[in-house]
């Protein structure tokens, strides 16, 4: 990632365009394995409506907005097969050009920073064993499986969760990611 800026800020309402389009683009390989594709889309393509319920988190590299994710602070309202203490990441996606520049883990990272701040002892998210870049990221990061989550459209899913100690404050791995807040 060499001389790629990185940039982790909050959604604006500016976004809302590039957002659903890079959560349409980042599942489109998957589209013959989604049952009711189009249906699925449909719901991709209103990504940016998460940030009602959540805090939409942006990535962007060289100025370009790559990808986002979506943090649910504990409390909130999530899907039942989440505790409701559980702060949750949602619909972490990233632009297909943009990938492997660490994109998808500094947004990762940005969550959990959420959640510590948010004083939670454990974090989760649901994904599938399709996703085969981000499901071993997210082993990697340490998260380990704990059930079966409802199919979507047709896929399996899990949960994963994974223990946080709530006083331990981690940046981001890189020195190449920076935070920005961005206040509206």
């Amino acid at each position: 990632m060499s001389g790629q800026r990185i940039v982790i800020r909050d959604y604006r309402e500016g976004d809302k365009d590039h957002v659903n389009r890079i959560a349409v683009r980042a599942f489109e390989q998957y589209q013959a394995i989604y049952e009711d594709w189009p249906g699925f889309r449909a719901r991709l393509e209103n990504m940016s409506g998460i940030a009602g319920t959540g805090e939409l988190i942006v990535g962007e590299r060289e100025g370009v907005l790559a990808g986002a994710v979506a943090y649910v602070g504990p409390g909130k309202p999530k899907a039942d097969f989440f505790e409701p203490q559980w702060p949750i990441m949602r619909m972490l996606v990233v632009a297909p050009e943009a990938r492997g520049n660490g994109i998808a883990r500094a947004l990762a990272e940005e969550c959990l920073a959420r959640a510590r701040r948010d004083g939670a002892e454990v974090f989760a998210l649901h994904t599938s064993p399709i996703m085969e870049v981000a499901l071993p990221m997210y082993l990697r990061m340490g998260f380990r499986r704990l059930r079966t989550a409802p199919l979507i459209h047709g896929v399996d899913y899990d949960v994963y969760v994974l223990s946080l100690d709530a006083g331990e404050r981690r940046e981001s791995p890189d020195p190449a990611v920076f935070r920005l807040r961005v206040e509206d």
